[in-house]
């Protein structure tokens, strides 16, 4: 049995997403002991909590990894969906589910604590979208597990770094005037990730005779546009125009809002099929367990205000894009010259530095999202841009942190595979691709007190397409990974004239 203030051994799944990234520290600062089950530990290794938790290798659709991640656990959270961008992922929720409700059972674990969606009232489960239907059945399988379950269901969910905060930011600051789908006049309520952590953590405690669903949502219930409207008030801007119109479909709104934001339209879709419908908390029974404290929940100006701020003061601990883009390759780095799979495409560049090998890490680091890409950034953003026309992530997320990278943050169109500090930093590619690509950059003393950069560009195609598509962009290389290679020593040269070991950036991207 849990202790009021913690010290049961609490499961987390998800721990690499936006709300498993952050409630492990809020169950740690309640006292309670962590074990993540991750597929990849290496995306955990370099969050500020890694050394606080146990890591357990594994999947929630490989039973035998669940069942060795359950061992002596107390209170199980199942933080993970497969979004709904790809065929069968209903199946595929389905099985992960009722994989984790078996094993909890027979790990006589004590409480499964699931965060789903707010369903419409009135609206029979057949019409809703398949994104709801399935976050719906997961809660109805985990709740007949024979394990008592909470199953938290919320809406919009307001934070730093949230998808839909991100979704809102972008859409309210770079469209004064907006031709809208008809949602924007659906009446939502949304809630604070603040407070969806405070349920979270909360639920642990309840007692065995639990087993239910709690709608958990903010004090306002206001439409998107409305939303929108405070955004624009909270952020300082000028009153924005929005004008909906009917013919705007889930499919041509996820498309639309591709378009204006990073939110790929694989993740913006289900999105906008949920706003298809009134998402408003019907009881709101888990003060009961978990009771408000004075200030909570936390009313829409004020979780605007907070998330607007961290964004500003680069403070964003966790962000949407931290979990892995369904469908983005996995594969891991081929290492070996000889590697068995096929064929290996490479563009090498090395350059020696006039400078210290630190201020070429500092300039490796801080590479993408605002800092850029130091070559050719009209072939980048046209690139980035054709990514997002095919359905891919694009060049838009930008970068968690300014200045910091870690193992599994997402980079642009890249993702942080490995990192070792003040030496390597490498990306695997997550654009659309017939193939698998990565890029490594390394910052190498030459005992001299200068430094030498490396840099390496792999391709492994997939069938003709992918040797192809090789051949046609390797006459664009030497401007593009040629410039890089340049600029980016040109960068660590000018910050190390500028200001000798302070850090302090000077050099910009070409």
């Amino acid at each position: 049995m849990t202790h009021p203030n913690g010290t049961g051994l609490c499961l987390v799944t998800g721990a690499s997403g936006y709300i498993g990234g952050r409630l492990v520290p809020e169950l740690l600062a309640a006292g309670h002991r962590v074990r993540c089950l991750a597929r990849s530990p290496g995306k955990l290794r370099d969050h500020p909590w890694a050394d606080r938790v146990e890591v357990a290798k594994g999947d929630v659709t490989d039973e035998e990894s669940v069942r060795a991640a359950m061992r002596g656990v107390d209170v199980a959270y199942y933080l993970v969906h497969a979004l709904g961008s790809g065929r069968g992922f209903e199946e595929t929720d389905r099985t992960a589910a009722r994989i984790f409700g078996r094993r909890a059972r027979e790990a006589g674990v004590r409480r499964i604590v699931y965060l789903g969606g707010l369903t419409p009232e009135g609206v029979p489960e057949s019409e809703l979208s398949p994104h709801l239907r399935s976050r719906a059945e997961v809660g109805r399988i985990l709740l007949d597990s024979g394990v008592p379950t909470t199953v938290l269901r919320a809406a919009v969910v307001l934070g730093s770094g949230s998808a839909s905060f991100e979704m809102l930011r972008y859409l309210t600051e770079r469209l004064p005037v907006m031709i809208t789908p008809s949602w924007v006049r659906t009446r939502i309520q949304p809630i604070a990730v603040r407070d969806v952590l405070r349920y979270l953590v909360g639920s642990a405690g309840m007692p065995p005779d639990v087993n239910r669903t709690f709608d958990i949502g903010g004090p306002d219930i206001l439409t998107y546009r409305d939303l929108m409207r405070q955004y624009a008030t909270v952020a300082g801007l000028p009153r924005r125009v929005i004008l909906p119109v009917p013919v705007l479909t889930p499919n041509l709104s996820s498309h639309w809002v591709g378009l204006v934001t990073p939110v790929p339209p694989a993740i913006a879709r289900p999105l906008a099929e949920s706003l298809r419908y009134e998402v408003v908390c019907r009881e709101h029974d888990i003060a009961d367990h978990v009771p408000d404290p004075p200030g909570h929940p936390i009313g829409c100006d004020e979780a605007l205000a907070l998330a607007l701020r961290r964004v500003r003061e680069a403070q964003v601990t966790t962000r949407w894009s931290s979990a892995s883009v369904p469908g983005a390759p996995s594969d891991p780095l081929p290492t070996d010259p000889d590697w068995a799979g096929g064929s290996l495409y490479t563009d090498r560049r090395d350059r020696r530095v006039d400078a210290s090998a630190e201020a070429l890490w500092r300039v490796i680091e801080g590479i993408g999202g605002e800092n850029g890409w130091y070559s050719f950034p009209l072939a980048w953003a046209v690139r980035g841009w054709l990514d997002r026309l095919l359905g891919g992530v694009g060049l838009r997320r930008g970068r968690r942190d300014a200045h910091r990278l870690r193992v599994g943050d997402s980079l642009d169109f890249w993702r942080v595979e490995e990192i070792q500090r003040g030496r390597l930093l490498r990306l695997r590619a997550e654009m659309r691709l017939p193939g698998l690509a990565w890029l490594e950059m390394y910052a190498e003393e030459d005992g001299e007190g200068r430094s030498r950069y490396r840099q390496r560009a792999l391709f492994h195609p997939r069938g003709l397409v992918g040797h192809a598509y090789w051949w046609s962009v390797s006459p664009f290389h030497a401007i593009v990974f040629g410039g890089m290679a340049r600029n980016i020593t040109r960068a660590a040269q000018n910050e190390e004239r500028a200001r000798p070991g302070s850090g302090r950036r000077t050099g910009a991207a070409a």
